[in-house]
């Protein structure tokens, strides 16, 4: 089976249930903070290969949401650099093995993308990209994260 490279935000459930399947399947996973990595165009830029843009974007991103960010009014470059600021735009999981990379975690590109068999998980079929059953959005890391007076990260519990 593969080893992963998977990025995720953190505290995400669909990204953990992602992880589960994969670990499931047999794949052994390295997972990284999608939101505190360094990207630059260079990193970000081949997770997306002949997609277009619009479909670089993660359309639960409250940017994107709001309409403050179009992803179809975007070039690549603008895309990146909006990206590389603000990693919540981006679609995820970024996925990286064996020098192949890919975005997002749609069950038959996934399956194409690493060989592997989610025979016997019915739910994997269930995982609509960019959705969340979760009641409301997943916090942000300094919403989980309280702040002090000086804005200095206290952990708070979950």
């Amino acid at each position: 089976m593969a080893s992963i490279i998977f990025y995720e935000k953190p505290g995400c459930r669909n990204n953990a249930r992602q992880k589960d399947l994969l670990r499931a399947a047999g794949h052994t996973l390295e997972v990284r903070d999608l939101l505190s990595e360094a990207w630059s165009p260079e990193t970000l830029r081949p997770f997306f290969g002949d997609r277009a843009v619009a479909e670089w974007f993660n359309r639960a991103a409250p940017r994107v949401k709001s309409g403050e960010v179009i992803p179809e009014a975007l070039d690549a470059g603008q895309a990146l650099a909006l990206m590389i600021a603000d990693p919540l735009l981006i679609r995820r999981p970024l996925m990286e093995s064996e020098g192949r990379r890919m975005t997002g975690f749609e069950p038959e590109q996934v399956g194409i993308w690493i060989p592997s068999s989610f025979a016997g998980y019915p739910e994997i079929g269930m995982m609509a990209p960019e959705s969340c059953l979760r009641p409301s959005p997943c916090p942000l890391p300094e919403q989980k994260m309280g702040m002090n007076a000086d804005q200095a990260p206290v952990p708070t519990p979950s």
